[in-house]
């Protein structure tokens, strides 16, 4: 067990042993109805705060090869389903966490930073098939399934936060894309691909072409709508066990609605207003002014000027399509 490979299930057992925990184990029916075969590339987008890491977190104690995860589960929505030992701690898993790696690396240097790191547990534990030296991170995993048959399951968190944060540097933005691509895209080695992000893949110009990746935004979450946030039905069991208004709990928090569950909340203000036994603007206080002062001063098709106009209690029609 590793960091970044096999990371184990010690984070959702955390998760699990929380005060407040809404089982949406049912996503991995998804995941595993869609390991090996051509819809095995998942990139669901959503704002922070809305459970992205701890989806990624769950399926890492799911599929982690060297862990026994069967505990965790008893009881939770997956393990009544007839794949849930089929997958179970089968796969070898590598957990990614970009923001990391953006953070702790030489600037321009994250892709090479990141493959340093993690080759050296992928050698630990397969170095007997690394004999002569490897070109990088995909090199290595090709050489283990031609000698192994062995596939690997990709856990990425934060994908996009190297060409949301460094917007400056275009070439680290193209290196980087071009990394994921020959990473990922038609490599034996991949079961499974699950990013996630604040932006899906499809904004970036043709360096992003990551076009073998199915998106999930919050357009259209489609079949991952119940694990999305938390539903009302989610959200009336947690108001009945903490004694608090759902009719108040639904005015703050009730801002999603798709095709399937019309009312969707968000996890991090229920949950808090659940433990702090308080209604409050718990979501907008995870993000800062400046994260968005680019975007309005940017001014994109009249934006600022429609900010403005909202503030001042006006409707205005936004087209969810555009940028």
């Amino acid at each position: 067990m590793g960091f970044y490979l096999n990371p184990g299930n010690s984070s959702f057992e955390e998760a699990l042993h929380s005060r407040i925990y809404v089982d949406k184990t049912g996503l991995i029916r998804c995941t595993n109805e869609w390991i090996n075969t051509k819809e095995k590339f998942i990139c669901v987008s959503r704002p922070r705060r809305f459970g992205k890491s701890m989806a990624l977190e769950m399926l890492a104690a799911y599929y982690s090869r060297g862990c026994d995860s069967r505990k965790l589960f008893y009881g939770t929505i997956i393990e009544k389903d007839e794949s849930f030992p089929a997958y179970l701690n089968q796969y070898d898993v590598l957990f990614l966490n970009m923001q990391q790696f953006l953070i702790e690396a030489d600037l321009g240097k994250v892709t090479s930073y990141l493959e340093q790191q993690v080759l050296e547990e992928v050698y630990e534990a397969y170095g007997e098939f690394l004999k002569k030296p490897v070109t990088g991170l995909a090199d290595a995993l090709r050489r283990i399934y031609v000698k192994t048959g062995k596939k690997f399951i990709f856990l990425i968190d934060e994908w996009d936060c190297v060409v949301r944060e460094r917007q400056e540097s275009e070439e680290l933005q193209r290196q980087y894309l071009d990394f994921l691509r020959n990473l990922l895209k038609d490599q034996p080695y991949v079961a499974l691909a699950y990013m996630t992000g604040i932006l899906p893949v499809k904004k970036y110009g043709q360096h992003s072409a990551l076009n073998m990746f199915w998106e999930y935004s919050m357009i259209d979450q489609n079949v991952f709508e119940e694990y999305t946030g938390f539903t009302e039905q989610e959200v009336k069991e947690l108001c009945k066990r903490f004694d608090m208004d759902f009719a108040q709990t639904s005015n703050w928090y009730d801002g999603y609605r798709f095709r399937q569950y019309q009312h969707v909340y968000n996890p991090r203000s229920v949950v808090a207003a659940m433990k702090c036994r308080h209604f409050s603007n718990y979501w907008t206080a995870t993000e800062t002014y400046e994260a968005l002062k680019l975007y309005m001063d940017m001014d994109f098709e009249g934006l600022r000027s429609d900010i403005v106009r909202m503030l001042g209690g006006e409707c205005v029609k936004v087209n969810t399509l555009s940028f």
